[in-house]
């Protein structure tokens, strides 16, 4: 029944979607061509708000808990299981004031109006998955920025979406980069909920009503473990806190 229901409005919301990618688009190339950084991310902050909006459209609503424990003033990498488009969505919205850039699949950086665009040019890095050696001066670079700017990165170490929930096995190579080159970072691991709900239909229809949770854990400082009990560390906290 709910798939019958959530038809013609997914198809509604998926238009509204995509039209508002097609309207950022130029935005965002006349904001990041004669205004610069600033204006740039601030189109792309409020793209994807509207994004959001549209999912209300659904009866999907979204919490952000424990946001007052993210350190300020220093170099953040965010580290999240991954379960659908609107963990994105979500994350640049909500941590707007930490600047996202994501390590993020090449494939992504081209096609796709607004998305591509703000890959390219938002300070984001696209790794061919296929090309691990390909991948090390990118994140380095990631790295270095963040460490420069006190900004943040935010990586999915799972790589793709776990459509189902339940989280794929974590790759540890991206984060250890991030982690070797930006040295005074804090991982702040974060655990999405509910997100692949929304696409758990497939492409269309959209789930409806459901409650998007995102719950920052405590921020755990890179020189004060070693590589490999900070991603154990950071792999289970995320991992327990996921709800069935």
């Amino acid at each position: 029944m709910e798939k019958i229901i959530s038809y013609p409005i997914s198809v509604f919301s998926m238009l509204l979607f995509l039209l508002a990618l097609v309207i950022f688009q130029p935005i965002q190339y006349i904001c990041f061509n004669i205004f610069g950084y600033q204006a740039h991310k601030k189109s792309v902050d409020y793209l994807n708000l509207i994004l959001m909006r549209i999912g209300h459209l659904l009866g999907n609503t979204y919490e952000f808990n424990n946001r007052e424990l993210i350190p300020k003033g220093v170099p953040i990498i965010f580290v999240a299981n991954h379960q659908s488009l609107y963990d994105i969505a979500g994350i640049i919205w909500f941590l707007r004031k930490f600047h996202p850039k994501f390590v993020s699949k090449k494939e992504l950086g081209k096609g796709i109006p607004s998305i591509s665009f703000n890959l390219q040019h938002g300070g984001s890095v696209l790794i061919d998955r296929k090309d691990p050696k390909q991948a090390i001066p990118l994140i380095k670079g990631l790295s270095e920025y963040i460490e420069k700017t006190n900004r943040a990165a935010v990586i999915f170490p799972e790589g793709t979406r776990a459509k189902n929930g339940q989280p794929k096995e974590f790759a540890h190579s991206g984060l250890k980069i991030l982690c070797k080159y930006a040295p005074s970072a804090y991982v702040v691991p974060i655990t999405i909920n509910n997100s692949w709900k929304f696409v758990k239909y497939g492409f269309l229809p959209f789930g409806l009503g459901n409650r998007l949770i995102f719950t920052v854990h405590k921020p755990l400082a890179v020189k004060d473990y070693e590589f490999e009990e900070l991603i154990k560390i950071t792999e289970e906290t995320i991992i327990n806190a996921i709800k069935p």
